[in-house]
């Protein structure tokens, strides 16, 4: 079976309840992470061992979500994790990702915003910014983050053609400019 068929039903589930509970960001985070998870060599390994018990992957699996989230998962995403292991379908993780973003880009009012920063931005910096985001342009807001070290610090959010830059560099290189032009 193809994982797109297996992944759609466990996609759909997360869908729903991220838009009942407004949170597809977090959701997208978790899923995120999870793809990243099962498109390790290792860990699929650890995961598909059979002399590893069940319980032994779950808290390992638990550990490595807290580790890269910087929380602990919530009762849901820890029992939608402890269900993909339990079905074997840690590897549809990267399917279920990508129906998730398809299903989030066709709700009609949800946004995903790039936020590239010079930094791993945690759980509490990437909450602010969903909700930030989400005040300003009044929708339901998912972001996707990427880490850029020429930016020195501050963050470059874009969406679209739409581009919104408080990074330390372009407030360096908007100084500059001024400086060039006043000399």
């Amino acid at each position: 079976m193809e994982l797109t068929t297996i992944a759609k039903p466990y996609a759909n589930a997360v869908f729903k309840i991220a838009e009942q509970s407004n949170t597809l960001a977090q959701w997208r985070v978790v899923l995120e992470v999870g793809a990243s998870i099962a498109n390790d060599v290792t860990m699929s390994l650890f995961v598909a061992s059979p002399n590893i018990t069940k319980n032994d992957k779950l808290k390992a699996l638990n550990a490595v979500f807290a580790s890269v989230l910087d929380r602990k998962l919530n009762k849901q995403e820890s029992v939608f994790v402890s269900l993909l292991l339990d079905n074997g379908r840690i590897n549809a993780l990267p399917s279920i990702l990508g129906l998730f973003d398809e299903m989030s880009n066709l709700s009609s009012d949800a946004k995903t915003f790039h936020v590239i920063s010079a930094y791993e931005l945690s759980e509490t910096e990437k909450k602010n910014i969903v909700e930030s985001l989400s005040d300003k342009f009044k929708t339901t807001v998912s972001i996707d983050t990427k880490i850029d070290t020429n930016l020195v610090g501050g963050v470059v959010v874009k969406e679209g053609d739409k581009v919104i830059d408080l990074s330390i560099k372009a407030r360096v290189d908007a100084l500059g400019s001024q400086l060039s032009v006043a000399y």
